[in-house]
């Protein structure tokens, strides 16, 4: 069994600065920053998948057709049942809104069960937060899309490896 998730990673400069305010956010919040190479933006998370799914959910992304876009991070929030410190978008990309929506829906053809909830876009910045980080605007971190991953996780290593990239076209 594999964890799987769906997600979208920023550039070498968002990367650093998404680093960096994850560092003041986890103070504010009490928690621990992010590590820059494993702070993304999920797409879809599948779970504990078996490989012969996880050749599935990669069968079903391959068929998405976009075309590159820019994300722009303009806000931190927490979720604070999660106990998380996040970077957001005032507003979602409509690209970004389409990407997810179609991955979704070849996922669920393809017979996984995705989250109920509607998809709210961030960036965590910061886990095991003791106070909440109020709903507040910074300063715009942009980069661009031009790519998506399928990536495995490793419970109790923490480890993220892309298993495979889906680019643009």
């Amino acid at each position: 069994m594999a964890r799987l998730f769906f997600a979208v990673w920023p550039d070498g400069a968002a990367a650093a600065a998404l680093a960096r305010l994850a560092a003041d956010v986890a103070q504010v919040a009490e928690g621990r920053a992010v590590p820059s190479e494993k702070i993304h933006l999920t797409l879809a998370f599948l779970g504990e998948t078996d490989a012969g799914r996880m050749e599935a959910a990669a069968v079903a992304a391959r068929g998405l057709r976009f075309a590159p876009f820019h994300i722009v991070l303009d806000r931190v929030g927490s979720f604070r049942a999660a106990r998380v410190a996040w970077a957001g978008s005032r507003e979602m990309p409509r690209e970004l809104a389409q990407l997810q929506s179609a991955l979704a829906a070849r996922l669920a053809e393809a017979g996984f069960a995705l989250e109920a909830r509607p998809f709210a876009p961030h960036a965590t910045l910061a886990r095991g937060a003791r106070k909440p980080l109020p709903l507040a605007a910074i300063a715009p971190i942009e980069w661009r899309v031009d790519a998506f991953t399928l990536v495995r996780t490793e419970r109790g290593a923490g480890r993220y490896t892309v298993m495979e990239e889906f680019p643009a076209r």
